[in-house]
């Protein structure tokens, strides 16, 4: 790392089929909106000979302004794939959102890859949703690496920026991530600021000039060897510390030289097993430039310090029906587990799915078995049926790169896999396999929608289909209670990429309507009522009476219906005709128009008449006497109440909890956890929270996450209640 005299630019330079797990690295790019991480792909791509333009993924092709706006808008909200070659291994740079509305995608880039590479731009900093994405890195032991870009900013300051990032990411240990290089600067500007035209590696000591387009590599003078000095030995000392060598310490404290060589080889092994993180520079390349600072460097990292698929263990996979199975640490000729780590649709060749190989090896035009956890309470099928592979290829921007193959720890997209889903096991049809999901973040932003048009409405139910066949991070609900259409989404940005999705791919438009909570009604005390349905206008009539006592029951208890007359004054076959018209009529509700519910009716009395007594004059009548009772008695209107969980940093819970408060939330408690974190739990009216997944990343700075789960329906204050029932009557 750093110590070649003079990396070459990639002598591929197109990405091919891998031919062994060794020579592929997936890595994937994380980093808060607007920290560089796409202008670093591109700068990588270009430096790897993948491209022959500054700012182009493109195939050496040229490209409108308008097409380059737009290619990159799409690139921002979701996970990209561009695969380049570097000294010979295939590197797959998965270029994933940095808005939190889109981390659906960066947890799929997650489970693709092997390593990461956190993107923070020196600028702007270190985010709070990027601490929480290196904690979970962390969690599974993922190898990671910090990249600082933007040092062309004016405010911009690389030791500072190395500085924080030992502080955000390094925990107790700060001095597990440390910079390799420093930054060569140029002349001032005459505003003062003094471009880095250069990188000096610390471990090398050797200086690496870009500032002509092009890596060269160079000797330091006598008066910049101070400078590094005190960077080099802390560097040394650090890596040292991760040495598997333990008496290597103590003879560099005793004053024995180590080797270079060995010190790049216990670096190498300390990044791989993820428990060194070091800290590069990279910016893009000028106009006319070959190569963008710093890129080579980071290159070289990927190649040599990250690990290979072989080296990680792949999750958890059993047969269709549960049973564990055992399988070969990245075998490509073991047998074929594949995962569908996203679906999208393109406008000329469908669907497209993007597919990680852990086992085996995936080739075009075979059939494979489909198999899927399913996420029914997300608008999604489970999947177990038959499929046949479609072409294989690596995308590059617009264009896709047929492959002849894709081994086990490769990546490739497939073409026209119509029933795989995001999370899809692809397994040998005579040997289903199926693998554990990852952690899909649950949608917590309702959008209630309706077609726009009758033309609309016989497109909506397939356009939803694909759209959430496509992204499992929405949910579809058809809210029975309700009667509406809602998709769930993870935000605001989400909710209007998905809204665009369905009117520019699937010529579907929707209107936006309010969301409404399942409201229900109860009686506030006992009451009695009587139904009398008599109608004689000739020829055969209607003839029904009956008696209710109506009370009500504890929450959750239903409709209970007791039969308590005496002497046949209702005659059997009619009370079940009672108990009809008295569920049918609290069905639409007494009051405001809701579901009544938790209360016991009870048939005391009634008559009848011999020939104009009927089935449904009697479901009139029990109709009729719930709404007499329901006439002399208070109504309460019930609310649905969620048990809310809220992970916050121990700098917002004052915040978080005040505004739970104002909510007419009831906060339970709160427990500790690790990393200055607090959990609170609280019960929130629903009514409330309808827009909290983006009022708390407001209130948080995007760094609390919540869940939610319905506890049960209670009685609204009156004044909340009278101004729904305000609300139900100007709607009506």
């Amino acid at each position: 790392m750093g110590d070649k005299a003079n990396a070459h630019p990639g002598a591929a330079g197109r990405a091919t089929a891998a031919d062994h797990p060794a020579s592929v690295r997936n890595v994937v790019l994380v980093g808060h909106s607007g920290s560089g991480k796409t202008t670093l792909v591109e700068a990588l791509a270009l430096t790897a000979g993948a491209v022959n333009r500054a700012g182009r993924v493109e195939d050496g092709g040229t490209v409108s302004d308008y097409d380059e706006i737009e290619h990159r808008q799409q690139r921002s909200v979701q996970l990209s794939l561009v695969p380049v070659e570097w000294d010979g291994i295939k590197v797959n740079l998965l270029d994933t959102p940095g808005y939190a509305d889109f981390v659906g995608e960066l947890r799929a880039g997650l489970r693709a890859a092997d390593a990461a590479l956190f993107v923070v731009s020196a600028s702007d900093g270190v985010d709070g949703s990027t601490r929480m994405v290196w904690e979970e890195c962390a969690a599974v032991g993922m190898p990671r690496a910090i990249v600082v870009t933007h040092l062309e900013a004016a405010r911009a300051n690389y030791e500072e920026m190395t500085r924080i990032c030992a502080e955000a990411f390094g925990g107790d240990d700060p001095d597990a991530v440390l910079p390799l290089y420093l930054p060569l600067h140029g002349p001032q500007g005459p505003d003062g600021h003094a471009p880095v035209t250069g990188l000096t590696g610390l471990l090398s000591q050797k200086l690496f000039d870009y500032s002509s387009g092009e890596r060269k590599e160079s000797e330091p003078g006598e008066d910049q060897l101070p400078e590094i000095e005190e960077a080099r030995n802390r560097l040394i000392e650090g890596i040292i510390a991760e040495s598997e060598d333990e008496t290597l310490m103590d003879r560099y404290l005793g004053g024995e030289q180590v080797d270079v060589k060995t010190l790049i080889e216990d670096l190498e092994r300390a990044v791989a097993r993820g428990t060194f993180f070091p800290v590069l520079a990279a910016a893009p390349a000028a106009d006319g430039a070959r190569q963008g600072l710093g890129t080579v460097e980071v290159l070289e990292l990927i190649t040599r310090g990250f690990p290979t698929p072989l080296e990680r263990e792949a999750p958890r996979v059993t047969t269709v029906d549960g049973k564990p199975r055992e399988l070969k640490l990245c075998d490509p000729n073991g047998p074929l587990v594949a995962e569908v780590v996203k679906t999208a649709s393109d406008p000329y060749v469908g669907r497209v799915s993007m597919v990680r190989v852990f086992s085996g090896t995936l080739r075009p035009d075979e059939t494979v078995h489909v198999s899927g956890h399913g996420l029914a309470d997300r608008g999604h099928e489970d999947h177990d049926v038959d499929e046949r592979i479609g072409a294989l290829s690596a995308p590059f921007g617009k264009q896709q790169r047929t492959l002849s193959h894709c081994i086990a720890g490769d990546l490739a997209c497939v073409a026209k896999l119509s029933r795989a889903e995001t999370g899809d096991t692809l397994s040998a049809k005579d040997d289903p396999l199926l693998m554990e999901p990852w952690q899909m973040p649950d949608p917590l932003l309702p959008l209630a929608i309706q077609a726009h048009s009758k033309a609309d409405e016989d497109k909506l139910s397939q356009g939803l289909s694909r759209l959430v066949a496509e992204d499992p991070t929405m949910r579809l609900e058809q809210n029975q209670a309700t009667h509406q259409v809602v998709l769930w989404a993870l935000g605001e940005a989400h909710a209007d990429v998905a809204l665009e999705r369905l009117r520019s791919r699937y010529g579907v438009q929707v209107d936006v309507v309010p969301h409404k909570v399942s409201l229900r009604e109860t009686f506030a005390s006992k009451s009695a009522g009587r139904g009398r349905h008599v109608k004689q206008s000739g020829g055969h009539g209607q003839y029904a009476i009956c008696e209710i006592e109506v009370e009500p029951l504890p929450g959750g208890s239903g409709i209970e219906f007791v039969d308590k007359v005496v002497g046949g004054a209702v005659p059997r076959q009619f009370i079940p005709s009672v108990e009809k018209g008295v569920r049918a009529q609290a069905a639409k509700g007494v009051a405001a128009g809701y579901p009544l519910v938790d209360i016991r009716v009870t048939l005391l009395d009634g008559k009848a008449h011999s020939v104009d007594s009927s089935d449904a004059a009697f479901q009139t009548a029990g109709a009729l006497a719930l709404r007499e009772a329901a006439a002399d008695v208070k109504i309460h209107l019930l609310e649905p109440v969620a048990e809310v969980s809220v992970l916050v940093g121990d700098d917002y819970v004052g915040a978080v909890m005040s505004d739970l408060s104002g909510r007419r939330g009831r906060v339970l408690g709160t427990e500790q956890t690790s990393g200055g974190r607090t959990v609170i739990k609280a019960e929130v009216p629903e009514i409330e929270i309808g827009r909290y997944a983006v009022d708390l990343r407001s209130l948080s700075h995007g760094t609390a996450r919540f869940n939610r789960s319905y506890a049960r329906h209670e009685p609204m204050p009156p004044q909340v209640a009278e101004r729904i029932r305000e609300e139900t009557r100007a709607a009506s």
